[in-house]
């Protein structure tokens, strides 16, 4: 993820002041170092993966009959034709080729083909025919989406991918690295996909852009925090008064660089994820409910939409953060926190 720092430094729009590592705060020239994050890459991922081997954890501990992920989907698999702003996936099972389409959905390098055999690198060293079997639960999609539209929410529905082959990554990734050890992950999953990007899904793709293109045509916004907040609430009274044990999960890291104009898009949002994981942990969700949706956009906290969901939903069940870690960065994009709400 360095590759996006190193990529403002090259932008020409960038003021050099900005550029230089002199005017950095203090921990983003450590994370930086002489070696341009190496060493700091590696702390990094060691400090989110310890967080999600405990959400792991959690879950096994939990035995979900079915686990429903909120993610994003970022130019992937809603495009110009459709966008919508909630999609229940009621997909069945899936065998999917997480490095071979990875090109279309995440950082990748034509360089490293032949590298590689083809497919994006990875920490496992997979190639691009590698796949895993995602279990799907069209069954209580299908509840989900029928329950929603009965109390007038009003979500779209597929059971199938349109452009995308498998999942997007937000929803993918989630089970990568909920497996890390690679020793499966054996529950069925139902994406619910929050159309974060909003503004930028099609103007910007949902994607990385240099700060002349600040100019594009944007489009309409993302549903407002306090309305994804009231979804979660729903999905939560919903399948707490169903035969289902379900496992709620939310997808992505918090505020991203490369959408943060505050600071030409050099750093995350440090301040307001502080300011939003602090009243997580104490399920103070007013300060959650009265941000507005132009704030968390200007900060770059787009995918923290994702998280309303879940908050919302842990709110209606008076459930309070049992444990919970925040992995701050300013040079790896975005700070990654891991949060678990464990039942009574």
């Amino acid at each position: 993820m360095a590759n996006i720092l190193r990529g403002r430094l090259k932008d020409p729009d960038v003021p050099a002041s900005h550029k230089d590592p002199a005017n950095w705060p203090p921990f983003m020239r450590e994370e930086w170092g002489s070696d341009e994050g190496r060493a700091g890459a590696a702390r990094h991922r060691a400090a989110m993966c310890a967080g999600l081997s405990k959400a792991r954890e959690a879950i096994d501990e939990f035995k979900p009959d079915l686990v429903v992920i909120w993610g994003d989907d970022q130019y992937e698999n809603f495009k110009e034709d459709i966008v919508p702003p909630f999609c229940v996936m009621a997909y069945d099972d899936m065998n999917i080729q997480p490095w071979a389409h990875a090109s279309e959905s995440a950082m990748f390098s034509e360089s490293h083909e032949d590298e590689w055999g083809g497919g994006k690198p990875n920490v496992w060293k997979e190639k691009r025919d590698h796949s895993i079997l995602v279990r799907g639960h069209r069954r209580a999609a299908k509840f989900l989406t029928e329950q929603l539209l009965e109390r007038e929410f009003d979500v779209a529905y597929a059971y199938q991918p349109l452009h995308h082959a498998g999942l997007p990554h937000a929803f993918l990734n989630s089970i990568l690295y909920l497996d890390y050890d690679r020793r499966g992950f054996p529950y069925p999953v139902v994406p619910f996909q929050v159309n974060c990007y909003g503004r930028s899904v099609i103007s910007y793709r949902g994607f990385i852009s240099r700060l002349a293109d600040r100019g594009r045509e944007l489009d309409p916004p993302s549903p407002s925090p306090k309305r994804i907040f009231k979804l979660g609430a729903e999905v939560a009274r919903i399948f707490r008064d169903s035969p289902y044990r379900v496992a709620l999960v939310a997808s992505s890291s918090w505020s991203h660089a490369f959408l943060n104009d505050q600071t030409y898009r050099m750093q995350p949002d440090l301040a307001l994820d502080r300011k939003m994981y602090e009243a997580l942990t104490r399920s103070d969700w007013d300060v959650w409910t009265n941000t507005k949706l132009e704030t968390l956009e200007r900060s770059g906290e787009h995918e923290l939409l994702n998280w309303y969901a879940l908050a919302g939903a842990m709110n209606e069940l008076g459930r309070r953060c049992t444990w919970s870690d925040f992995v701050a960065t300013y040079v790896f994009n975005s700070s990654k926190v891991t949060a678990i709400f464990a039942p009574e």
